[in-house]
């Protein structure tokens, strides 16, 4: 079992209701049920999942917390996950879900962001009218974490896209 199967054992209310019950020492269904508060149909259906979950057995009409399972879940080692980069804290941050949410304060950070919306924008060496320009930067600004003028600004003094008689240019 994994921390996200548990989590998604009592993730419901009723099941940690039915869950507290039998560690409170609850045994058997009517007990459960009454000590949950919840009618005796929910509990069995609490039961059953919190069963498959691995958290709880039946034996013999007895039910009772899978203590050992428990301890085994507390002393597995929970996985490593690898450190994410500066970059990808930086967009995770302030780009979500393909839209702006904000543009970063601290230059270095702003340089992250705009070289992303640069490069999943324009082509590189290819010319855009201001109007395209405008177009391909509106839905980054959707959320209203900035506008597509600041934002166009931004690139151009970032030299991300150059300006020449009002047609820009990714180099």
């Amino acid at each position: 079992m994994t921390a996200h199967v548990l989590a998604g054992a009592l993730a419901d209310d009723v099941r940690r209701r039915v869950f507290a019950a039998i560690a409170l020492g609850a045994t058997d269904t009517a007990q459960i049920a009454e000590r949950a508060g919840v009618p005796a149909r929910e509990a069995v259906t609490a039961l059953r999942r919190l069963a498959a979950a691995g958290l709880v057995v039946d034996v013999g009409g007895v039910v009772t917390l899978d203590e050992a399972r428990l301890r085994e879940l507390a002393r597995t080692p929970h996985p490593t996950r690898p450190a994410a980069s500066r970059e990808e804290t930086v967009l995770h941050t302030f780009v979500r879900d393909g839209v702006l949410v904000g543009l970063p304060a601290q230059r270095a950070r702003r340089r992250i962001v705009l070289e992303h919306i640069a490069q999943r924008s324009f082509a590189t060496d290819t010319p855009y009218p201001e109007s395209a320009v405008n177009d391909a930067l509106r839905p980054w600004c959707a959320d209203g974490g900035s506008d597509h003028v600041t934002l166009r600004r931004y690139l151009v003094d970032e030299l991300l896209l150059t300006r020449q008689q009002g047609v820009y240019h990714r180099p």
